[in-house]
């Protein structure tokens, strides 16, 4: 209970945590960002990290001059293409011990499930349409790893994906991120991102469990 407070904290005020590392950090701001959101995309045991709502909240802070656009983006793009290959591969590595129903409790099966099902749903296109989904978005490359997909076709999608995430979220962020309203009001537009965030997946839960009582 203790550490979901913290995290529900972290990000009502994710404003203010951020503001903290540029200026206490400076540069070393973006490494972090880069680790972040390359370990929200790469490692499957992490789909709980912020990753719009950090995004967002990069790009609200670059529109203050406090980081530079241009940096951000490149540096976060690789991050998010990095992640994904590297998620990629683990699949394709871990692949034969789940097909053998080894034990690997550090990974959530049923979200694999659940990422089958949208393969099956939205085939190939998964790779980018998942870069807005959190949960779907961390254990999409891992099921293409794992044999949904050909490297030289995840690649593709890989980077249509994560250049046009990484662009649409630090955009809104910038663009948005001078408007007083934001300014002052910038838990809640980080609070209204998150529920954006995880929309689908709770209409999604609703519509399983409603099919199932029918």
């Amino acid at each position: 209970m203790q550490h979901l407070t913290e995290l529900l904290n972290i990000f009502l005020h994710l404003d203010h945590y951020l503001s903290d590392i540029i200026q206490n950090y400076g540069t070393v701001t973006y490494a972090l960002l880069f680790l972040i959101v390359f370990c929200e995309t790469g490692l499957v045991v992490l789909p709980f990290l912020p990753g719009d709502s950090l995004l967002f909240a990069a790009g609200t802070f670059a529109a203050k001059g406090d980081l530079t656009i241009g940096i951000l983006f490149v540096s976060l793009a690789l991050a998010a293409v990095i992640g994904d290959t590297f998620n990629y591969e683990l699949g394709r590595y871990l692949g034969p011990k789940l097909t053998n129903h080894e034990k690997l409790k550090f990974i959530n099966k049923a979200h694999i499930e659940k990422t089958h099902q949208f393969y099956n749903k939205y085939g190939a296109k998964t790779i980018i349409i998942a870069r807005f989904i959190p949960i779907i978005r961390t254990f999409a490359p891992f099921v293409a790893g794992i044999g949904s997909m050909g490297y030289r076709r995840f690649i593709q999608f890989n980077v249509i994906g994560g250049l046009a995430w990484v662009a649409i979220c630090l955009a809104g962020g910038y663009l948005f991120g001078n408007i007083p309203v934001v300014k002052t009001n910038f838990s809640i537009v980080i609070l209204g991102i998150v529920a954006v965030s995880i929309l689908p997946a709770v209409l999604e839960f609703i519509r399983h469990k409603y099919q199932k009582t029918n």
